[in-house]
C-alpha cells in the first residue's frame, strides 16, 4: 500500500533536515511504499531553502494558513496522488517513525478507517506531556465522548493515520483552527471506524510550541465552541473528491 508522510513545517528549521532524514533511513513495515511531502506553511525562516538545497518534497504555501490549511494540502496531495493511507507526522521531531507500523496496521487490516497515535494507552511513549496540558487533554477526552459516545484518550494527537475515504473526506473537509479534537468529531459523525494505537513521541527537538501555558485557558474556552459546533452540524454523506464538479 502507498503511504504519503504528510509533514507540516512552519519555522521549524532546526528539525525538518533531521526528521527527514529519519524518515529516509528508516527501515519501513512490510507492505508500505513509504512517501513524504514537507508543507510549508508559508515559514518565514529558512525551513524553504532547507528543503530546496537538501532535495526535499516541498510544497509551499504563499502564506501561513496555519496547521488545519497545512495538514488539509497534504490531504489534498495524498488524494490527487493516488495514496492509499495518509499519515500526519510532525516536523519538529516528536513523532517516532518506528512507530508507524502500529499505526498504519488496522488500516491495513482493514479493521477501521482512521488511526491515532496515543501517549497515553501503554508505556510506550517516551514523552506525556506535562500535567497542566494533560488535564486539558482528559477534559476534551470527556467533552468528545460525552458527544459522540466514542472514547479517545489522546485526542490532540497529532500522529494520525487515514485511510483512502478518510483522506478524501479531509481534504475537502479539514477543521481550520482546532484540527484534531475537532475533527475527531467530524469523523465520528459521519460513521467512520477510528481506532486508538499506543505509539511512541518525543519531546519537540527544536522550536517551540504554538500553544504557550498563557493561552492555554483561551485555547480550551475556543476548542470548546469548536467541539460543540461540530457536534451540532448536521452530518452530510461524506464528500469524495470530484463529486462537486461531476455535479
Amino acid at each position: 500500500m502507498r503511504v504519503l508522510l504528510i509533514l507540516p513545517a512552519y519555522n521549524e528549521e532546526e528539525t525538518i533536515l533531521s526528521t527527514v532524514r529519519q524518515i529516509q533511513t528508516a527501515d519501513m513495515p512490510l507492505g508500505l511504499e513509504v512517501d513524504y511531502a514537507v508543507i510549508n506553511d508559508g515559514s518565514s525562516d529558512s525551513t524553504q531553502r532547507i528543503c530546496r538545497e537538501n532535495h526535499i518534497r516541498c510544497i509551499s504555501l504563499v502564506q501561513n494558513l496555519g496547521i488545519g490549511g497545512a495538514v488539509q494540502t497534504g490531504y489534498l496531495y495524498a488524494a490527487l496522488e493516488g495514496y492509499d493511507i495518509a499519515v500526519q507526522f510532525d516536523g519538529d521531531g516528536q513523532h517516532d517513525i518506528y512507530s508507524l507500523g502500529a499505526l498504519t496496521a488496522p488500516i491495513v487490516a482493514g479493521e477501521c478507517d482512521f488511526t491515532v497515535g496515543s501517549r497515553f494507552l501503554d508505556n510506550s511513549s517516551t514523552f506525556r506531556s506535562s500535567v497542566f496540558r494533560r488535564i486539558g487533554i482528559n477534559y476534551l477526552s470527556s467533552l468528545i465522548r460525552l458527544l459522540t459516545g466514542h472514547k479517545i484518550a489522546d485526542v490532540t494527537s497529532g500522529y494520525r493515520a487515514a485511510g483512502r475515504r478518510v483522506l478524501e473526506h479531509l481534504a475537502l473537509n479539514y477543521p481550520v483552527d482546532y484540527p484534531e479534537p475537532e475533527s475527531l468529531v467530524q469523523l465520528f459523525k459521519q460513521g467512520f471506524r477510528i481506532q486508538e494505537v499506543p505509539v511512541n513521541m518525543f519531546q519537540r527537538s527544536g522550536g517551540r510550541s504554538s500553544i504557550s501555558p498563557l493561552r492555554s485557558i483561551y485555547y480550551m474556552f475556543k476548542v470548546t465552541l469548536a467541539i460543540l459546533c461540530a457536534a451540532m452540524r448536521r452530518s452530510e454523506p461524506p464528500a469524495r473528491l470530484g463529486e462537486s464538479e461531476a455535479s
